[in-house]
């Protein structure tokens, strides 16, 4: 009996540890589903909050560029406005600018032709006068200007009268058509030579100056021609010319052709200014050939005949016959009704062609004149520039020894190793040379 008993107590189930061991099991796992709902809850409310700030950023962002796209808008509003009130100012300044007419005019000093000269231009093996040689270096100045004009201090009688120099001028004709193509549109040609072979003479010289196509005042085959003011239209700018000589060289005028010759006297002289006027040009210009040979200032008479030309309407004044330059001026001029106007003077040009010995004669200068008309119609002289030159003869060679030079030209030439006919004499010569030009003439005006 005792051993059965034992027996049943050997197998019987151990409930208590089983119990444990479930309840212990059913905590891990309710611990592993708490930390598992605990992970994927942190997880999600992880991505909630990124994608509520990546909302919010975008939201931000959207609202950023709003606001930048609203300040570049406004931005580049402002440009264009800007940009158009600039592009506005611009276009007004050019659409002024476009309305003011701007001209250069260029002029020379006397044009005279010495017998070396015309006997230096001739062609044996044809017969023929060709002047054109002596204006190669310098032709630019006077091609280049809107307006070109010189004092033609001598005549064309023509070849039956002899061709002749000092003192008594008779040049060969062909000269004038060597102007024509030189660039000269005007040539004044009231001068103490005008008459060297009488009334003849004047009127051949008009005659040819006519063939060769060059406008000309100053002496004139009828009373008529003579109150007919020489107008010329220059890019929409009316000029007139008018040109003055003290005297004929003692050549008596014909009294039935006293028209012949514009000498200068105040009446005479405000009669032509006043039929200019009557014309409503923009610019009166006026050729004085007056002073005193070989005199570099101007005497009394010339600066009382300048203010008197002045006063009565002139606003361009260019001297010659002393054969050398004397200073040129700009001035202020006021008008009777109290405004006032630019003008300008030179005293004397010098010479332009000539073969003279004496100090100065032989170096003088192109002037350049820079005028504007405004939209108004108000005339102002900008800019006085000039070209210094110098009538240069090459003794080495046996024609067409003489041509006019530039002298700043000619002088950096020579200081690059060109020495073409110059030798360190004639250098120093031209440098002077230059030196008394600038000096003379005073500086140019800018």
């Amino acid at each position: 009996m005792i051993i059965l008993s034992n027996r049943r107590r050997r197998f019987q189930p151990n409930y208590n540890l089983d119990t444990l061991t479930i309840v212990k099991r059913v905590l891990q796992i309710l611990i592993l589903i708490f930390l598992l709902i605990f992970i994927f809850s942190s997880i999600k409310m992880k991505k909630n909050l990124s994608k509520q700030n990546i909302l919010a950023d975008n939201i931000n962002n959207s609202e950023t560029n709003e606001n930048t796209q609203i300040a570049t808008n406004n931005e580049n509003n402002l440009n264009l406005e800007s940009n158009s009130d600039s592009k506005d100012n611009q276009s007004q300044e050019q659409k002024n600018e476009s309305k003011n007419t701007t001209i250069n005019m260029a002029f020379t000093g006397d044009i005279m032709c010495h017998n070396t000269i015309y006997k230096d231009a001739y062609n044996s093996d044809n017969e023929t006068y060709n002047f054109s040689y002596l204006f190669d270096e310098i032709k630019y100045n006077i091609q280049t200007a809107d307006v070109s004009v010189g004092n033609i201090e001598t005549t064309f009688s023509g070849s039956s009268k002899g061709y002749k120099g000092y003192p008594k001028f008779n040049t060969p004709e062909n000269l004038a058509l060597n102007l024509k193509k030189l660039g000269f549109d005007v040539l004044t040609t009231a001068n103490n030579h005008c008459l060297d072979y009488g009334y003849s003479g004047l009127e051949s010289t008009i005659n040819f100056i006519d063939e060769a196509d060059i406008a000309h005042t100053g002496t004139f085959k009828t009373e008529d021609e003579q109150n007919k003011i020489l107008i010329q239209n220059v890019k929409g700018i009316n000029i007139a010319f008018l040109s003055f000589t003290y005297g004929t060289n003692g050549n008596t005028i014909p009294s039935d052709k006293s028209y012949c010759v514009n000498i200068i006297d105040k009446n005479l002289i405000q009669k032509q200014i006043t039929l200019a006027k009557n014309q409503n040009p923009d610019l009166i210009c006026v050729s004085m050939h007056w002073g005193t040979e070989y005199q570099t200032s101007p005497n009394n008479e010339q600066t009382d005949l300048a203010n008197f030309l002045f006063e009565n309407g002139a606003d361009i004044i260019i001297g010659n016959h002393p054969h050398v330059l004397q200073p040129m001026e700009k001035r202020e001029i006021t008008l009777p009704d109290g405004t006032t106007k630019d003008g300008f003077i030179v005293y004397s040009l010098g010479n332009f062609l000539a073969d003279q010995s004496k100090k100065y004669s032989r170096s003088s200068a192109i002037l350049n004149l820079n005028i504007t008309k405004n939209e108004a119609g108000k005339i102002s002289i900008n800019t006085v520039k000039y070209t210094p030159i110098y009538m240069f003869k090459d003794s080495s060679k046996s024609t067409n020894k003489f041509k006019i030079i530039n002298l700043k030209n000619t002088i950096a030439a020579y200081e690059a190793g060109y020495t073409e006919g110059i030798n360190q004499a004639t250098y120093s010569t031209l440098k002077n040379e230059l030196s008394n030009v600038q000096t003379l003439l005073g500086d140019e005006i800018k």
